[in-house]
């Protein structure tokens, strides 16, 4: 039996050593392929990935929040508890006291035990009424507290919703092809947020593209008075004056767009909002990239 199982497996060796190259063949031929690419296969989709974080994020704040409330009340809820528990130790303590001295007086032979017993009511109910009250400030702001972290969280929440929705329309601005549409969807961010300054920039970019750049300047201008130092409004502006054929006051909002900013000039040069400037000896000056200071000798 055992020289049988030999014998069969000596006349598979061949077989075996065969796939064996096979395989390693093929394995070798696709390390080459991968191996010879000169370009990624596939290129991610950043922003939506950054968005999608941020998202996250502020998701995991609010949970954060939420979850910080609820153990501050809980534990002074716990304080609250303990606290009354002790005044209410501290009474029944105090009437136990009163009892051992009435009852060592009657055993004394004192017969006003009713006086004395109404002293100590009308001074434990003024003790008890003390607590109480103090107690119940304590309990109203506590309440006053809770109310104003109840507000807290529901802003936080609605604002949380909101801005789940402007994502959701800056998404959907992304994809639409259609000017009238996409400038809908900038309506709605606004709508939602008036203060949102690079929605008024991105409108006026629409604007640009529907060949109304008085329009698209008052966009940009609404956007600085927000933000006096968004790039993108100035940089929008620059192409609204070079459409309006005025290369002083594009030149000068073009200045400022890319103040501080560093790869922007074959973006400039291919936009054809500037097409008007290609020849203009400052428009060219100024899209040509600073010199490296020489190391001194």
């Amino acid at each position: 039996m055992r020289t049988l199982i030999l014998f069969m497996i000596l006349g598979l060796l061949p077989q075996i050593s065969y796939a064996v190259q096979v395989q390693v063949q093929a394995h070798d031929k696709e390390t080459q392929d991968v191996e010879d690419l000169t370009e990624p296969m596939y290129n991610p989709f950043i922003e939506r990935y950054v968005m999608d974080e941020l998202k996250q994020l502020r998701v995991d704040m609010n949970a954060l929040h939420i979850d910080v409330t609820k153990e501050v009340v809980n534990r002074e809820l716990t304080a609250t508890t303990r606290a009354v528990g002790y005044a209410t130790d501290t009474v029944t303590y105090f009437f136990y006291l009163i009892a051992g001295i009435s009852s060592m007086l009657l055993l004394v032979g004192w017969n006003s035990i009713r006086e004395i017993k109404d002293k100590v009511l009308n001074l434990a109910d003024n003790k008890v009424n003390k607590v109480i009250s103090q107690y119940e400030k304590r309990l109203e702001k506590l309440e006053e507290e809770l109310n104003r972290k109840t507000k807290g969280i529901n802003s936080a929440q609605k604002r949380i919703s909101e801005n789940q929705d402007i994502h959701s329309l800056w998404l959907k601005a992304a994809q639409e092809q259609i000017l009238s549409n996409r400038l809908n969807i900038y309506d709605q961010i606004l709508e939602m947020d008036p203060r949102n300054a690079e929605a008024l920039t991105y409108k006026a970019d629409v604007a640009l593209e529907m060949d109304e750049p008085q329009w698209a300047i008052n966009l940009c201008n609404q956007a600085l008075l927000l933000e006096p130092e968004n790039k993108h409004a100035f940089y929008q502006m620059a192409g609204a004056y070079a459409l309006l054929n005025l290369p002083t006051e594009a030149l000068f909002n073009l200045e400022k767009a890319l103040s501080d900013v560093e790869g922007m000039a074959e973006e400039v040069m291919k936009d054809p909002v500037f097409i008007s400037l290609l020849d203009n000896p400052k428009f060219q000056q100024l899209l040509q990239p600073e010199p490296e200071p020489t190391p001194e000798t």
